[in-house]
């Protein structure tokens, strides 16, 4: 449904987004994951032909994704990061507004988000909360049922309840075949709802992966107790997550039998060997 080939969005000398390839299937929810200024929005802002790519081509559909396409601005729903409307309308102006845009009558579908979402028509845009303002941002993206959702880091604003409900949501649409790509800095929201994920790092993609490979990589988390911990760490150089006295605790890479190996040489007093937590993984992506 959405395809990306080599782009690349350098703002003057500053890299924003480089070689960056994805192809995401119908009816997924994929996840797009990286701390601020990895590349997230930049990659968005490019599907939504929001900015001018330097080079590289992106595809809905199959279509060549034009900016002066309108058949296919009519299958996207779009979510930016940070939502701004009309402050002098109320939400039940903005989305009446809203709804005038398409040739289909869009009120069910407005109707059924405001009552999931708790929205109060009511009150003006200028009134709003940033959580408030995300829920109408939520509803214009989705109220047109489009194919394809693109969300820039949705649930920022919205309380754990709120959160919750949007999920439910974005798993009702999927159900329908709705292809999902969500952007978020959130390992764990990426893991609750997300059938893949890309990692994004300094403006390349790093590696896309199931969320179950994700959690399978070849890694250990290690903690050491012992008397010759600096030994140990010159002898291991590898890079620690935390040093305290005579303890070590370092994510482990290669096989375990090696480790165990170098470790009989010296006197160990206490040794753990654990399955990293996502968020451990994710963290090796950025070391």
């Amino acid at each position: 449904m959405l395809e990306i080939k080599n782009l690349t969005k350098f703002y003057k000398d500053i890299k924003g987004v480089e070689n960056l390839s994805l192809h995401i299937n119908k009816g997924e929810i994929f996840g797009f994951i990286g701390p601020n200024g990895a590349g997230k929005s930049t990659t968005i802002k490019c599907i939504m032909n929001q900015i001018n790519k330097t080079s590289g081509e992106i595809y809905i559909n199959k279509v060549l994704n034009d900016k002066n396409n309108v058949e296919l601005k009519k299958i996207i729903g779009y979510l930016p990061d940070e939502v701004h409307l009309y402050n002098d309308l109320t939400v039940e102006q903005m989305l009446n507004y809203s709804n005038s845009f398409y040739e289909k009558d869009c009120s069910k579908k407005i109707n059924y988000l405001v009552e999931k979402l708790n929205i109060d028509t009511r009150k003006k845009i200028e009134e709003l909360s940033l959580g408030n303002l995300k829920k109408i941002g939520i509803v214009l993206a989705m109220m047109h049922e489009p194919k394809i959702l693109i969300l820039d880091e949705a649930t920022s604003g919205l309380d754990p309840l709120m959160k919750e409900t949007f999920y439910e949501l974005l798993l009702e649409e999927k159900n329908k075949g709705t292809t999902i790509f969500f952007s978020s800095h959130n390992l764990n929201e990426i893991k609750k709802i997300c059938d893949r994920v890309g990692i994004i790092k300094d403006a390349h993609l790093v590696s896309v992966e199931t969320i179950n490979e994700l959690s399978s990589n070849n890694l250990e988390i290690i903690t050491i107790v012992s008397n010759d911990a600096d030994k140990i760490k010159k002898e291991l150089n590898q890079e620690l997550i935390r040093e305290e006295d005579s303890k070590l605790k370092f994510i482990y890479k290669d096989n375990i039998n090696n480790l165990i190996k170098l470790l009989s040489r010296y006197n160990i007093e206490k040794i753990l060997i654990e399955e990293p937590s996502i968020e451990e993984i994710f963290i090796h992506y950025y070391n």
